[in-house]
């Protein structure tokens, strides 16, 4: 009888893949995961498994995937841990709830699975940042050691431990936005924290989920541009972390655009010193070297939202003030992309050694 290590080897000796699968396929996050993992050229051949709250097919969930294959492809109701590491799959995402991620990984960890979670609840390290999720653990002694082993998904930032990482909490999308703009300048020691930095960000209705609410319905968002949890996003606290930031240097508010996806972010900051333009971008470009799905403008050109939808893109611009101080900063992204299934691909990738951006452009 073969083993699942034996199948496992077997797999990835003549495929060069390994075997995914994905839990919460039905979600907005899910559907663009099916869609990327069935297209990555390292898994043709180690097809992912789909995993739901009932049993089903792709197709019916994400109609829009219906053309992908010739064969229907099934989505099963959630397994034994242990069956799926027999199944040979090695890496599973989260596109689940963060209660539900929180009680599912250290079962999943047990059972021998690598994890990508795309959830929020494992993403942060300080206690009083994680209280935005009211989350219980069966046991807390054990989720406080996963708690820091977690390694917070950005391959911009921490490559080298998402490659060798059982547990990959996979960024927000509010945050990936923010962190990739501030990253440079303030691990540079360029900014005036003291002065404060102010983040007007906003996002298409997709990053508040599939189920409707009263807020995110046609009728509401429609023509209209609403602020929403204001001084209480939890994606503030990565932030924060990521960025190295106290908690009263930086003000954040969300917005709600009309539109189906896509980030855009306006930093308003000021440097310690004055600077001119090249200076300042070259800082960026020596930053995100190595990393091709962070697109660096040119000093004075600002990203806009259509030059990244459907992409997997953090493009960044900025415009200096003529006292070469006042700085405002431009982050776009799309939430379900580079904010979300995008990012968690990424991920895969570091997580089996191949190039971050092998499956997205």
């Amino acid at each position: 009888m073969t083993t699942a290590t034996e199948v496992k080897t077997e797999m990835t000796a003549t495929t060069g893949g390994v075997r995914t699968a994905v839990a919460g396929v039905s979600g907005y996050a899910g559907g663009e995961l099916a869609r990327l993992l069935l297209k990555h050229p390292r898994l043709q051949e180690t097809r992912p498994m789909f995993i739901g709250r009932e049993a089903t097919t792709l197709s019916e969930l994400q109609p829009h995937l219906y053309a992908i294959d010739e064969q229907e492809l099934p989505v099963v109701p959630y397994p034994a841990w242990s069956e799926l590491k027999a199944a040979g799959v090695e890496i599973i995402f989260l596109a689940t709830p963060h209660e539900q991620s929180r009680e599912w990984v250290p079962q999943i960890l047990d059972a021998g699975l690598r994890v990508v979670d795309l959830s929020g609840a494992w993403r942060l390290k300080s206690a009083s940042n994680r209280a935005v999720y009211k989350l219980h653990d069966a046991d807390a002694e054990l989720a406080a050691k996963l708690d820091a082993e977690a390694v917070f998904g950005c391959p911009e930032l921490h490559h080298d431990a998402i490659r060798n990482a059982r547990l990959v909490a996979n960024p927000g999308c509010y945050a990936t936005s923010i962190i990739l703009a501030l990253r440079p300048l303030v691990a540079a020691g360029l900014v005036d924290i003291e002065h404060g930095i102010v983040c007007d960000a906003k996002s298409g209705v997709s990053g508040a989920g599939k189920a409707p609410t009263a807020k995110t319905h046609f009728m509401h968002a429609a023509d209209n541009l609403s602020a929403y949890a204001v001084f209480g996003h939890r994606h503030t606290g990565e932030v924060l972390e990521q960025v190295g930031l106290p908690a009263d240097a930086l003000q954040f508010t969300p917005h709600l655009l009309p539109i189906p996806r896509g980030i855009l972010s306006t930093i308003y900051l000021r440097l310690k010193s004055r600077m001119d333009k090249v200076a300042v971008e070259q800082v960026f470009r020596e930053f995100y070297a190595g990393h091709p799905l962070v697109r660096v403008f040119k000093a004075g050109s600002l990203p806009q939202i259509q030059y990244i939808v459907r992409t997997n893109y953090c493009d960044l611009g900025f415009e200096l003030a003529a006292d070469g101080r006042r700085m405002v900063l431009v982050s776009c992204l799309d939430n379900l992309l580079k904010g979300a299934a995008g990012q968690a691909v990424e991920n895969m990738n570091v997580m089996c050694g191949w190039k971050e951006e092998e499956g997205l452009l």
